[in-house]
Parts: C-alpha cells; structure tokens; sequence
C-alpha cells in the first residue's frame, strides 16, 4: 500500500520518499558524468587531480548531511553539537562500524584498478556485471530478502542489457577494442570478483547499518563520510602526493570542476536516501537506467552514435525494470485476459 510508505502528500497525489529518491538518483548520476566528461575533456589550463576531487566531495557531504541533521533536530531540545558529540565519541565503538564499508570501497576501488590493468575493455565491462548478483546474494543472507523467481530473471537481464551497452560503446571506441590485454587475466578475473563481493557486501553492511538502528541517516552520512575523507587523503597522497606538493591540492579547479565535486557530493546524500528508504539492489536498477539517460543525451548533443548494441541493452535493461517493479512489459501488447465472472462474483449468493 502506497500510504504504508514514508512521503509527501500533496493533494491528491502521493510521493513515496523511495521513488523521489530514485528519480534524483537517477537524473544526479547521469548529469554528474556528463559534466565529470566535460571536465576532462577541458584542453586549456592543468588537469585537476582527480583523487582530490574525491576527497573535497566527502567533505562537502559532510557539511550538507550537518545541514540537513541541524534541519531534522530544530524541535529537539538537543543541539546539533551535542548530538554530533554523543554519537561521535561517546558512542564511539557505533560509529566504528562505518570504517567497514568506507575501507572496503577503497578496497574496491584498488581492485577496480587492478582488474583494469590485466583485461581488456569489453571483459572487464562484462564481468564487473556480476556485483548485481553479488548484491542479491549478501541481501539474502544478510537482510533476509526474498527474490522471486521473476525477480532473478529480471536481474540477469539487467545485467546482460548493461554488459551489452558498455561492451558496445567500448567497441566504438576502436582503440579500445583493438588493444591487446598486456596483464595476467587470472590476475583480472580475480580482482574484478573480489571487487564485486567487496562491493555488495559493502553496500548491503551500509543499508543494515541504516535500517537497522534509529540513528538518522544523516549521522550515518557524517560518519561514512569521515572515514572516506581520512582514507581519501591517505590514497590521494600516496598516489599523487608528489604533483599535489608541486602544484597544490586545488591544482586546475575549475567552476566546472567545483561543479562536479558538488554532484559527487549530492550524489553520497541521495545514495543514502535510496539505501535508506529503498534498497540497494534498487539503487542498481536507477544507476542502470542513468546509463540509458547518458546515451540518449549524449546522442542529442554530443557526437555519439546509436549502435545496435545500445538499442538491444537498453530494450533489456528497461524491460528487466518493468519486471523487477512486478509489471509485465508482455502485457502492453498481449493485455491479460480479465476474470472470469465466476472468480468474482462471491461464491455464497443465493445461501442461507
């Protein structure tokens, strides 16, 4: 039932805060790569460095999730400072539990880069796939969730639409396509699964974490946020500490750039919400369809071309959403029958 789910009324209307969610996750991925895209392809004037990047978004996360935790607070007798420090320090050992999913996403990243180094671009697109159902897998273990057989149908759908699309736009690029892999695919294979574990497993803690006590999701927010900003700054100097010594932390900054550190860091706000108030395997679903959102847009307006490939993933990829969502695409060109009469007419008619 709609009025079950937390939301906004207006009217007639009702906006569950799940799918107000999704729909800005939506739209904020899709805009935050197509202007990171624009950033990069910025010839006049140095290259920010993007691990930087990174880090100043966390923190911009952190000064909105106080914002919007001072906003949650204002009845309360209880300052925003008070709360921060009781949760904070007090409760110390609670807000440790976010070190977890905040050191495996540096975990993640690393593999992702490794994986990157050893298999060539239509492998990695394809077999980094399978965090969909590595997600599947740890909510059922972890969260209990029940997968319908429909569902899971609707997931490797999603997950061959998406390996279709990329593999096809990777195909585009024939210098891409062309190059030979130069690592250990052993070594590829390996690290793109343990990335995908390390990923689902991280995202799945996250949603426990929030679903799980009554601590707000803006606190969880400041909290993860402050171990990706130690753990940022630990990688962004390890790896470019010599150019950041050189140049600056802000070298190449940008208003573009800002502009895309403040979508990244829009981007941590909704990602909770969705977690928070939808699911991750959800999350997965809206984060597919931005891809879908980037190729339309970019065809518009940008010099991309529509492949058959496009066509057939996003045909797979709308299609499995449909069918997560419990609606049958089938039925907009074979509508179901309508019941029988007696299937609705009460059985006890004429009884006494």
């Amino acid at each position: 039932m709609a009025n079950d789910l937390p939301g906004i009324r207006w009217g007639i209307f009702f906006f569950a805060f799940r799918h107000i969610a999704l729909v800005l996750l939506l739209v904020q991925t899709s805009t935050v790569i197509l202007t990171m895209r624009y950033s990069l392809a910025q010839t006049s004037g140095p290259k920010y460095i993007k691990t930087t990047a990174v880090v100043i978004s966390e923190l911009f996360k952190i000064v909105a999730s106080t914002g919007l935790l001072a906003f949650e607070l204002r009845h309360s007798s209880v300052s925003v400072v008070a709360y921060l420090h009781d949760e904070m320090v007090v409760k110390w050992r609670q807000a440790m539990l976010l070190g977890v999913p905040a050191g495996l996403y540096t975990v993640q990243n690393n593999l992702l880069f490794i994986a990157l180094q050893n298999l060539d671009g239509a492998t990695y697109q394809v077999t980094y796939q399978m965090k969909i159902f590595t997600t599947a897998m740890f909510s059922i273990t972890m969260l209990q969730q029940k997968i319908t057989a429909e569902k899971w149908i609707a997931l490797f759908m999603l997950a061959a639409g998406v390996a279709t699309v990329q593999v096809g736009a990777q195909g585009g690029n024939k210098s891409a396509a062309t190059t030979a892999t130069v690592g250990n695919t052993a070594v590829g294979l390996t690290a793109v699964f343990a990335a995908c574990c390390t990923s689902g497993f991280a995202g799945v803690y996250f949603e426990k974490i929030l679903k799980g006590t009554k601590q707000s999701v803006w606190l969880r927010n400041i909290q993860l946020a402050l171990f990706s900003i130690i753990l940022g700054s630990i990688g962004a100097f390890y790896n470019d500490g010599a150019e950041i010594a050189e140049d600056g932390f802000f070298k190449g900054y940008t208003n573009i750039v800002w502009f895309v550190v403040l979508l990244q860091g829009v981007g941590g706000l909704v990602i909770a919400a969705v977690i928070k108030y939808a699911d991750n395997l959800l999350k997965i679903f809206a984060t597919s369809l931005s891809i879908i959102a980037i190729g339309v847009v970019s065809w518009m307006f940008m010099d991309f071309e529509i492949t058959n490939h496009f066509l057939i993933g996003s045909g797979l990829v709308m299609t499995s959403t449909f069918l997560y969502g419990g609606y049958n695409p089938l039925h907009l060109i074979f509508p179901p029958a309508p019941p029988r009469v007696k299937d609705v007419l009460p059985t006890n008619i004429g009884r006494k």
